[in-house]
């Protein structure tokens, strides 16, 4: 299990991804955008989504950093544009602290399947803290 960190960008994603690749001298990674990633024909994906970064993710001296833009719509604030990110390789684990995390919280994304994990949810616990919980059955591809 890890515990990653997840950054929000209003829409300059992309730059910054490019800037710590430069500052920490590590190679480019792969970049997904919002138009890359399947879509559901009953949701039309803004225009202004399309390119825009869903998920990027470097390897700064051992330690995962995840980045992402702000989906348009939906609130940037500065400050809570982090998240943790558990990463499990155990959905027991992954289920049992969801259900503890959302105690007195605010669920984000209720844990189900999406197109890149088995299990993934997010939420907001009582402290304030956002958390993102993934399960990783060793085939993530980004």
């Amino acid at each position: 299990m890890s515990v990653d960190v997840y950054l929000v960008f209003n829409g300059n994603c992309q730059e910054a991804v490019e800037f710590y690749t430069k500052v920490f001298k590590i190679e480019t990674p792969k970049i997904m955008t919002f138009g890359e990633s399947p879509q559901n024909p009953e949701y039309q994906l803004p225009e202004e989504a399309k390119d825009l970064v869903m998920h990027a993710r470097l390897t700064i001296d051992g330690s995962n950093v995840m980045f992402s833009d702000t989906f348009p719509g939906q609130p940037f604030v500065l400050g809570n544009n982090v998240t943790l990110a558990l990463i499990s390789k155990n959905m027991d684990d992954l289920k049992s602290w969801y259900e503890q995390l959302k105690d007195g919280g605010t669920v984000g994304m209720e844990l189900q399947e999406t197109f890149w994990s088995k299990l993934y949810g997010q939420v907001t616990d009582k402290f304030g803290i956002h958390w993102q919980l993934n399960y990783d059955n060793g085939e993530m591809a980004m």
